[in-house]
């Protein structure tokens, strides 16, 4: 990371369900929730970041604790940040999505999974100074890992649009 010019975005990613991304090198992280929830981190001390996109709550069977699920993909993002030498009294995490539509479905996954993220980050005493979640809009969000900005565009449904500039799959 050049310190001269800290926001200076070297890459695009699109973040798909299921993934954590978590990199020292500034980075635009796009994500794109309905009832998914994504946990972004932040170290204030070393300015990087990282973010997770998962669908489900939770497991507890450890053979399926994969990023597709909030305890597992919430606790994974603060330990790879930990590894990257953060310490938890540096970073400061935000919750975005949680979506409920319940002419898709009648359960509420979206504020189970609100409930996931916030319960990790609190067992591990990492605080979240922000969220936008609930609702019955989806979410277009675009996080700054090297400045911890973020945009967050809410949509009616998730169009073709809605993943630009990501041309390809991933």
């Amino acid at each position: 990371m050049n310190d001269s010019t800290p926001d200076l975005v070297e890459v695009n990613y699109l973040l798909n369900p299921g993934f954590i991304y978590v990199t020292k090198t500034p980075t635009l992280v796009s994500a794109v929730l309905g009832s998914c929830v994504a946990v972004t981190l932040f170290d204030r001390n070393k300015g990087f970041g990282g973010m997770n996109h998962f669908q489900y709550p939770r497991t507890d069977d450890r053979r399926q604790a994969t990023a597709r699920f909030g305890n597992a993909a919430t606790y994974a993002l603060v330990q790879t940040m930990l590894h990257y030498g953060s310490k938890p009294r540096h970073l400061e995490a935000r919750i975005i999505g949680g979506a409920y539509n319940p002419e898709i479905s009648p359960e509420d996954i979206g504020h189970e999974n609100i409930l996931a993220a916030r319960e990790v980050l609190r067992k591990l005493k990492v605080p979240s100074v922000s969220e936008d979640v609930g609702g019955q809009m989806g979410r277009k969000v675009v996080f700054n890992t090297a400045t911890n900005e973020m945009v967050v565009l809410k949509v009616e449904r998730v169009r073709k649009g809605d993943w630009y500039p990501y041309e390809s799959d991933r």
